[in-house]
């Protein structure tokens, strides 16, 4: 069956290949920039000493948390055009898009995952620099943005960066919605030339080699973190 394989496929669609990759790793930041600001709110909502607001802040991420991936970008793709027809009474259900959708919902998904980071990275520093911050006449949303935040963003960007790469992984449900992205290109190509095992196995040896090398990354910058400390 070896003897079968032809890898010249992978150097002929290359530039398409490519292609795929650049919107995955685009669509990746993206999605963890939003997601981390996105979720950098919901956490502060959570520790807030508002009941409702945290109340709402916390089923949001609890709901997030507790569905699969690919069920919330089929809802958000097929089902959410039906509800915005039924509640404005149009005659069409509004044309979202796969691309957008694809944004939108990995921002709203990972956010709930990066809010609880942060919530752990807010919740690890001390509460004196608060009462001091307070002392000095600094609000709530000044304490947070000068003392608080930038502690808690160096404290948990290992943990951030970890969720990326994982963000990373999981941007490959794309797919599904017939997307080119890396996955999307590479399963077009072995459907179209017949090269499955070829293809796939690419598309494996490149993953691996991205996530084990940010990986090494993380693991470096967290013993510097560390060691900060």
């Amino acid at each position: 069956m070896t003897g079968d394989l032809d890898f010249e496929i992978v150097g002929h669609t290359l530039p398409y290949l490519i292609t795929g990759l650049q919107y995955t790793v685009q669509l990746t930041l993206i999605a963890a920039l939003g997601g981390i600001l996105f979720g950098t709110l919901l956490a502060m909502a959570r520790l807030s000493s508002m009941k409702p607001l945290a109340m709402l802040a916390a089923g949001y991420v609890n709901l997030m948390r507790s569905i699969p991936l690919l069920l919330v970008i089929f809802w958000f793709y097929f089902l959410l055009p039906v509800i915005i027809q039924s509640v404005m009474g149009w005659e069409r259900p509004p044309q979202i898009g796969a691309d957008r959708s694809a944004y939108i919902t990995f921002i709203m998904f990972e956010a709930a995952y990066f809010c609880e980071i942060m919530r752990a990275g807010i919740q690890s520093i001390a509460k004196g620099q608060v009462g001091a911050a307070n002392a000095l006449g600094l609000n709530y949303w000044q304490s947070m943005r000068l003392i608080v935040l930038p502690q808690a963003f160096r404290n948990m960007l290992p943990v951030l960066l970890t969720q990326t790469i994982i963000l990373f992984q999981d941007v490959s449900l794309v797919s599904l919605l017939n997307v080119t992205d890396f996955v999307g290109a590479a399963v077009k190509v072995a459907q179209r030339d017949s090269r499955v095992v070829e293809m796939y196995a690419f598309v494996a040896v490149v993953y691996f080699v991205i996530c084990y090398c940010l990986s090494i990354l993380v693991k470096q910058l967290q013993q510097r973190i560390a060691i900060i400390r």
